[in-house]
C-alpha cells in the first residue's frame, strides 16, 4: 500500500503517464502489418517502427511456438526509430512477428501475424499503372480468378503529396492483404492496379512461391514529381510555372517522390516495374531521355541505402513503353519521341544508360473504344505477360527467354544506293497486309535538310527485309519504324519476333554521319 505523501505515490501518476504513452508510440512502420510479405533470401528484411528513445526493442519470428530468430536494437533520438535487420530467410511461410518494447520496468508488445517470405516489386506510376481490373478486359473472369493466387498479397499506397520528404506514411488505401475481388475491383483509378496484380500473378506461376505487390501511383502525373531534387538537377529540370493540359495530377516537383516513395526506401525490395509517361508529352520531353534514366538510378541508391544495402544496388526496374492513342494530328510525334526517350534514345533495353532494366512494347494494343479513353488501353493482360518475360530473363536471370521484339542488327545500301537491306538477329514474321506506306521512313537529306519518306518494303525472308528507297533522290540520313501515334491497330503491327509474337519496338537507325 503506498502512503500519502510517499515518493512512490507522487511518481505513480508519472509512471502511468509514461507507460500509456511508451504503448502508444512504440509500433512498427504504417506498412509493415500482417499478411505482408518480406523480401527472401539473399537479402535480409528490413523490420523497423517507432518507440521511446533509449528503449530496447526485441523482435522474435516464429512458427507456431518456435522461435526463428531474435534481432535486439534501440530506439534511436531524435528520430525515434528502431530498426532490425532479420536473417536472410527461405521463401515460405506463414511466420509470426512480435516486437518487445522494454523502458525501466514497463514492457509493450505488437505483433503481426501471416507473413510470407518471397520476392517484393514496387509498382509505380501515372494512371495506367493506376487501373484495377475492374477497369480492363474480362473483368468479371479476373475479379473471380482469386482463390489460387492467396500468396500473392496487395498493398496500395494513398495518393499523398508533401513539400519534405517523409519518413513513413500516416496511412495506406489497402493494407497488406490477400487478394480479393472486392480489394482489385474496388473502383476506377483507386487501389489496387491491375497490372501490378497481373505481372505480380505471372511471376507467381512462374516461381511458384510468395510475391508482395507494392502499388504506388497517380494518374496525369508527370515524371517530375516522382523525382528526388538531386536526378532533377542532374538533368538540369527546371520547375515550369505553365503546365499542360495533359498533365492532371500534382506537377510540383518531388511532391510525389517525397511522400509515396521516399517512406519505402527502408522495405528490401526485389525490383520496380513502372507506367509513366503520358504526362510529359508536353511537359519536359525533351528531357526524359535523362529524367527517366536518372529516376531508375535514384531509386536504386536510395532503397540500396535506406534498406542498409540489403536491397540491391542495380535492382531490376520494367516498364512499359507507351501504348497507342487516338489524336486528330496525324503528324503528332510527341508520343513517338516519349517512347524513344523512354530508351535513353538507344531504341532498346537494357543499354548503357539503363542496366539491369526491361521493357515491355505496347504499341499495339491501342484501344479505340476504351471507356477511359484510347490512352487507357483495356489489355493490361498483354502487358503484364510482356513485363514478366522480362523479369524472367533480367531479374530472375533465365536464359532461354526471349523478352524482346526484333531490332535491326545491321542496315546495308545495296544495288547503287536504290534498295536498302534491314538484317535482323531474331526469327522475323512479317505481315505484308499490315504495312502501311509510313511504317517504315529514310530521312532524306540535301543541303541539311531532312524530309521523312515512306520505305515500301519488296521482299523479305526470315532474318532480312529490303525497303524501296528510290523516292529519295538524295542522301538517305537514317530509317525509322512505327514512328506513329497510333502505329497499328490492336496486336496487329506489320513486324513480330516469330516465336514469342513480341512486337518489334519504334526505332531510328541512323545509316549516315548525323548532321541533317
Amino acid at each position: 500500500m503506498v502512503r500519502p505523501g510517499s515518493g512512490f505515490g507522487l511518481l505513480l501518476p508519472f509512471l502511468l503517464w509514461v507507460g500509456i504513452h511508451s504503448g502508444v508510440a512504440f509500433h512498427f512502420a504504417s506498412y509493415i502489418d500482417s499478411y505482408m510479405v518480406l523480401q527472401k533470401e539473399p537479402a535480409g528484411a528490413v523490420i523497423w517502427g517507432y518507440g521511446i528513445p533509449g528503449a530496447i526493442v526485441t523482435v522474435t519470428l516464429h512458427v507456431g511456438q518456435e522461435t526463428i530468430m531474435t534481432k535486439v536494437t534501440n530506439v534511436k533520438a531524435p528520430s525515434n526509430i528502431w530498426m532490425v535487420i532479420l536473417d536472410p530467410m527461405k521463401p515460405g511461410g506463414p511466420y509470426e512477428l512480435v516486437a518487445h518494447q522494454t523502458l525501466g520496468i514497463m514492457r509493450f508488445t505488437r505483433k503481426i501475424h501471416d507473413i510470407l517470405f518471397g520476392d517484393v516489386w514496387l509498382c509505380s506510376g501515372q494512371s495506367n499503372m493506376q487501373m484495377t481490373v475492374l477497369q480492363i478486359f474480362n473483368a468479371t473472369e479476373e475479379l473471380s480468378n482469386t482463390e489460387a493466387y492467396q500468396s500473392v498479397r496487395l498493398l496500395s499506397v494513398s495518393l499523398v503529396q508533401s513539400e519534405k520528404e517523409l519518413e513513413d506514411f500516416d496511412e495506406v488505401d489497402l493494407e497488406w492483404s490477400k487478394p480479393t475481388s472486392g480489394k482489385l475491383g474496388h473502383g476506377n483509378f483507386t487501389y489496387m492496379s491491375a497490372l501490378c496484380w497481373l505481372f505480380g500473378r505471372h511471376l507467381y506461376e512462374t516461381l511458384q512461391y510468395p510475391i508482395g505487390l507494392i502499388s504506388s501511383s497517380w494518374g496525369g502525373t508527370p515524371i517530375e514529381a516522382w523525382s528526388s531534387p538531386r536526378s532533377l538537377r542532374t538533368c538540369g529540370v527546371h520547375f515550369k510555372s505553365h503546365i499542360p493540359e495533359s498533365v492532371t495530377g500534382p506537377s510540383r516537383h518531388s511532391v510525389l517522390w517525397n511522400a509515396m516513395i521516399h517512406p519505402l526506401r527502408t522495405m528490401t525490395l526485389k525490383g520496380v516495374i513502372w507506367y509513366q509517361g503520358e504526362s510529359n508529352m508536353e511537359y519536359n520531353r525533351d528531357k526524359y531521355n535523362c529524367t527517366f534514366p536518372e529516376l531508375i538510378a535514384d531509386w536504386r541508391q536510395s532503397f540500396h541505402d535506406g534498406s542498409q544495402g540489403q536491397t540491391e544496388r542495380f535492382f531490376p526496374f520494367g516498364f512499359v513503353q507507351l501504348s497507342s492513342y487516338l489524336v486528330q494530328e496525324t503528324s503528332d510525334d510527341r508520343f513517338p519521341q516519349i517512347r524513344w526517350h523512354q530508351t535513353a534514345d538507344f531504341g532498346f533495353v537494357p543499354n548503357p544508360a539503363m542496366p539491369n532494366t526491361f521493357m515491355a512494347v505496347s504499341m499495339d494494343l491501342g484501344d479505340r473504344d476504351s471507356p477511359f479513353g484510347s490512352i487507357h488501353p483495356r489489355d493490361k493482360q498483354t502487358v503484364a505477360y510482356r513485363l514478366h518475360l522480362g523479369a524472367r530473363a533480367v531479374a530472375y536471370g533465365e536464359k532461354d527467354v526471349i523478352f524482346q521484339g526484333p531490332l535491326p542488327e545491321k542496315l546495308d545500301l545495296v544495288a547503287h544506293g536504290e534498295l536498302l537491306n534491314i538484317t535482323y538477329h531474331q526469327y522475323i514474321q512479317i505481315h505484308v497486309q499490315k504495312l502501311k506506306n509510313r511504317t517504315f521512313e529514310i530521312a532524306c537529306c540535301k543541303d541539311h535538310h531532312c524530309k521523312w519518306l515512306p520505305a515500301i518494303m519488296r521482299v523479305f525472308s526470315s532474318h532480312t527485309l529490303t525497303l524501296d528507297i528510290l523516292s529519295c533522290t538524295a542522301t538517305v540520313a537514317a530509317l525509322r519504324y512505327a514512328w506513329a501515334t497510333w502505329s497499328c491497330e490492336y496486336k496487329q503491327c506489320p513486324l513480330y519476333d516469330y516465336h514469342t509474337h513480341l512486337p518489334a519496338p519504334p526505332f531510328i537507325a541512323w545509316t549516315v554521319e548525323q548532321g541533317c
